[in-house]
Parts: C-alpha cells; sequence; structure tokens
C-alpha cells in the first residue's frame, strides 16, 4: 500500500488521519513539529497497539531539509501541518506566510523531486462569507484574515504545481471539524470545557454566524478517500455536510445537554473584527460524493457525544479560566 508522510500528525486532525490510516493497514510515517520536551501531541494519546505501526520523524515544516528528508522512502503526502488559530493570525501574521505558504512550498518541492502524491489541507475558510450557497469548488475565495489569505496563498502554489509540473495534487478543503482531540481555540471544545469545568457564564464571542461541521473521523476518512480515488487528482474538494448551525444555537444545545442553569455572554476579546467575521459557511459536498466512496458516517448528535466523553475524560489538559487564541 506504500508509505504515506503525514505532517501536522501531532495536531488534532493529523493524529486522526494518523490513527485511521493505520487502522486501514497503511505504512504512516508522522511529522511532528520538534521540541526539547520530546512530545508528538495528540498522538501521546494514542493506544500502543497503533503508535507500535507510526514511524515518527520531528522536525519544522519551515525547514526545507527536514522536510526533503522525512520524504525519504515516501510514496504519497498528507500535508496537514500548518498555524489554524485566527486570532493569532491577527497578532502574528509573519508566522503564518512562513508556515503556511513557506512551509506548504517545501513540502511541495520535496514532492516534485520525488513525483509523489501530494493531499494538500486547504479550509472553508478560504470561501469567506458565503456568497451563495451550498458554497461549491468555484465560490469565490476572499482573505477576511491573515490566516485564510495565508491557505489562500498556499492552495494557489499547490494549483501551480499540478499545472506547472504535472504533481499529482489534490486540494482537500474540510468545513469545520470538530471531535476528541481538539483545542479550546475551536468553538465547540471552549464551550463544552467552560460547562464541564462547572462555570455558568459561559464566554463567547458573536452568536450568529453559522458553520458546516464535520466530525474528526468523517473528516480523516475523506481524506482517505480521495487520496484511494485517482479521479481526484488535480481538483479541489470539500468534505462537508450540507447541514449548518449557527453558533448560538449550538451553544444552546450544549448548555441543555450538560448544564442548563448557564447562560451565554458575551467576551468582547472572542469578537473578530467586523470585516473578518465569516457570517455564513455551508458547504456543497456533491463533488467527494461523486468522485470518492466517502460517506459521513458520525451524525452530529453522535459526534457531540463523543466529543463530551472525551473533553470529560480529559479536562485537566484544557485552561478554562483563559481566552485560548
Amino acid at each position: 500500500m506504500g508509505k504515506i508522510l503525514v505532517t501536522g500528525a501531532d495536531g488534532f486532525i493529523g493524529s486522526h488521519l494518523t490513527e485511521e490510516l493505520i487502522k486501514k493497514g497503511y505504512d504512516v510515517k508522522a511529522f511532528v513539529y520538534y521540541n526539547s520536551f520530546n512530545t508528538w501531541g495528540w498522538l501521546d494519546l494514542l493506544p500502543d497497539d497503533i503508535m507500535k505501526h507510526v514511524d515518527i520523524f520531528q522536525g519544522d515544516i519551515r525547514d526545507p531539509n527536514g522536510v526533503s528528508e522525512a520524504l525519504q522512502g515516501c510514496d504519497a503526502v498528507f500535508h496537514l501541518a500548518a498555524l489554524i488559530a485566527i486570532p493569532f493570525s491577527y497578532h502574528s501574521p509573519d508566522t503564518y506566510v512562513d508556515t503556511n505558504i513557506k512551509g506548504t512550498l517545501n513540502v511541495l518541492q520535496a514532492a516534485r523531486k520525488k513525483d509523489i502524491r501530494t493531499l494538500v489541507t486547504s479550509t472553508s475558510e478560504v470561501y469567506g462569507t458565503a456568497q451563495y450557497v451550498p458554497i461549491d469548488e468555484k465560490h469565490p475565495y476572499q482573505g477576511q484574515s491573515p490566516y485564510s489569505a495565508t491557505k489562500i496563498g498556499a492552495d494557489r502554489l499547490a494549483e501551480s504545481f499540478y499545472r506547472s509540473f504535472e504533481l499529482p495534487v489534490t486540494i482537500v478543503r474540510p468545513f469545520n471539524t470538530y471531535g476528541p482531540r481538539q483545542s479550546a481555540r475551536a468553538v465547540i471544545p471552549t464551550i463544552i470545557t467552560q460547562l464541564l469545568s462547572g462555570k455558568t457564564e459561559i464566554k463567547l464571542g458573536s452568536l450568529t454566524p453559522t458553520r458546516d461541521f464535520n466530525f474528526v473521523k468523517d473528516t480523516a476518512n475523506g481524506f482517505i478517500s480521495i487520496y484511494e480515488s485517482e479521479r481526484t487528482i488535480g481538483e479541489e474538494i470539500n468534505i462537508a455536510t450540507q447541514r449548518e448551525i449557527s453558533i448560538g444555537q449550538l451553544a444552546k444545545e450544549l448548555i441543555r445537554q450538560i448544564n442548563p442553569e448557564a447562560r451565554i455572554i458575551c467576551d468582547e476579546q472572542r469578537l473578530r473584527p467586523e470585516k473578518s467575521e465569516v457570517n455564513r459557511l455551508l458547504g456543497c459536498n456533491k463533488k467527494i460524493l461523486e468522485l470518492t466512496a466517502w460517506r459521513p458516517q458520525y451524525s452530529f448528535e453522535e459526534g457531540i457525544a463523543e466529543t463530551i466523553a472525551f473533553l470529560k475524560d480529559h479536562l485537566d489538559k484544557y485552561k478554562t479560566d483563559i481566552y485560548n487564541m
């Protein structure tokens, strides 16, 4: 089946993708961010019967030499390594350019030398606020944050390597993913961890934006299905449910399930600048359904139940008294 390099394997989606690939019999090399603590992010929580099959490579996606070395012996790369927090991108946009654009260029250059199958991870944020729904892959791009602008740049680099050098690239574009192992910088774990910690005042930003939420295991299997179909080469493909919910509705449902006595309060520091807020995301999944065998396996209710259960068991890993950017 060949060996697959997963960059960002220590992250939220990357750890689930690594786990699902191993379960399906793939040989996986996990590119994790080097640190002096020798921690491997969320991979540290995976069971031994999974991790014994994972080849760990510690490096930095911004280092072209390390990326090239990591790709030695690999037949494909799933590129997930990125800086993803939108609020932090207002503060430190340079680091997003270095990681998201230059890091992606490093992967593309190394993959081109070996002519290997490459999946580049995009984000629904590249679309900005919906100009029409459901949002298909032909929707215009809108750089409404430094984060989304760098992901647009990375996507277009990937497209250029397909068109200029015939590198077998696919741009994979998940809509908002949630589930176990997600950090508190995302809205669902932010709400749940505040509730589980006993807080009765749940601090949030804007409540009106809508999102199309994928459960993380469905997202991971979307990547695998896209990889397993030759029809997806050269394409940009959404992973979406075509179902939307507002942040306010989401918060009310989680409050109902966990602590009906809690109430929502607006925290000014959690509000995006007015022109930067993405007010509506509802994805079209027609293309992935036509080109692959992927079908979502989890309902929103099932995914939320698994997420709450995980966060209950790992609440000590979350700082619920601060705003996690």
